[in-house]
């Protein structure tokens, strides 16, 4: 994310270099009021030409450098957006003046299926104790996931580990710039690297999350919801729509995903109050239904293996040492369904078996 102080966008500081040097101020410059162009005129007959006189002075054609050049049709959706977040804008821990990259990146990886409110707190306590990659490197890997705790998707945490361990093998302990280098990290895909690139080094970078494809769904495509997978032609829009300029293209990227993510909701978005609620191809064309409906899948949690994953997972880290089986069989009513679920945690290093004098044992990795 990033950090809006008065007008100014500011690029997370290398570890060590002091103060955060400043980006350019947007104020005006990025989220100027660019009007929407008038509607063409109806066309005029042109007037018979009358025979050319000798005293007739000469007459040049005009030159048309400025009218061939091709209008910015998203820069009033930008303005608009980018003027309401420099208002509204939440103050949070990973858009401070004083992030640093790898804070910016741990807040992704925790931002990706969980909610802010739960993360805000965990990732503070997770700085506090790991600052640098070469911290969280070293640690143990159980108390990783019980630091991890119920954010979910426990996965992401070893994940997120054996990026620190690349950091510091590949990189010196410093969270590498550029996209494709963010890529070739575990766990660092296409979104996380874009966000890193924007967010921690203010450089542009297309940031699309499911907030930002569901603002570009109805702002400018007209449709209720994104397709469930993300498209050719929704990467093409989003491209089209980020701004050339560094400065410009993370304030918007922070601005999108601010907005998705507190008014133009997946269910009942806050259209009185959007930005753009006068221009969203959506709302204009009468708020129709979610033409995807029937694709979409809704996701359980009573009774699945996601829940049974991670009531295991709960014992474990609350555990002070490895755990019997029978104590393990007592979070869970169905024994197959929890031989299942304990197979694919120790398939996914998140559990290791181990032999006891009185049977098997469970704990988290060491």
């Amino acid at each position: 994310m990033l950090v809006l102080v008065g007008t100014t966008l500011a690029a997370a500081p290398p570890r060590g270099a002091g103060a955060a040097p400043t980006a350019a101020q947007v104020g005006a410059q990025c989220v100027r009021p660019d009007p929407d162009p008038p509607e063409d005129p109806p066309p005029v007959p042109a007037p018979t030409p009358r025979p050319a006189r000798a005293d007739d002075p000469v007459r040049t054609a005009p030159s048309t450098a400025l009218s061939t050049a091709p209008s910015d049709p998203h820069a009033g959706l930008r303005g608009a957006v980018g003027r309401w977040f420099g208002a509204t804008a939440r103050d949070l821990p990973w858009r401070a003046a004083d992030r640093t990259a790898w804070g910016v990146l741990v807040s992704e990886v925790m931002l990706q299926q969980t909610p802010v409110v739960r993360v805000e707190p965990a990732w503070r306590a997770w700085m506090e104790r790991w600052p640098e990659p070469a911290d969280l490197a070293a640690a143990p890997t159980a108390d990783v996931l019980r630091a991890w705790g119920r954010l979910g998707y426990p996965r992401r945490a070893l994940r997120l580990q054996e990026c620190a361990r690349a950091i510091v093998e590949r990189h010196d302990g410093e969270v590498p710039r550029g996209e494709e280098a963010l890529r070739a990290l575990p766990g660092v895909g296409e979104y996380t690297a874009a966000a890193v690139t924007a967010f921690a080094h203010g450089r542009r970078a297309v940031v699309v999350d499911t907030n930002v494809r569901r603002v570009l769904a109805r702002a400018v495509g007209g449709v209720a919801l994104p397709a469930p997978s993300y498209t050719a032609a929704e990467r093409a829009t989003a491209a089209a729509v980020a701004p050339p300029d560094d400065d410009d293209a993370v304030l918007w990227a922070a601005a999108s995903m601010e907005l998705g993510a507190l008014v133009c909701t997946a269910h009942a978005p806050r259209c009185g109050v959007c930005p753009v609620r006068d221009a969203c191809a959506w709302r204009l064309a009468g708020r129709p239904g979610d033409e995807h409906a029937a694709r979409r899948r809704t996701q359980a949690w009573v009774g699945t293996d996601r829940q049974a994953r991670g009531r295991v997972m709960a014992a474990l880290r609350d555990a002070p040492g490895p755990v019997p089986r029978g104590v393990v069989a007592e979070v869970w009513h169905d024994a197959a369904q929890l031989d299942r679920c304990v197979a694919s945690l120790v398939e996914d290093g998140l559990v290791e078996q181990e032999d006891g004098p009185g049977g098997v044992l469970y704990r988290l990795p060491v």
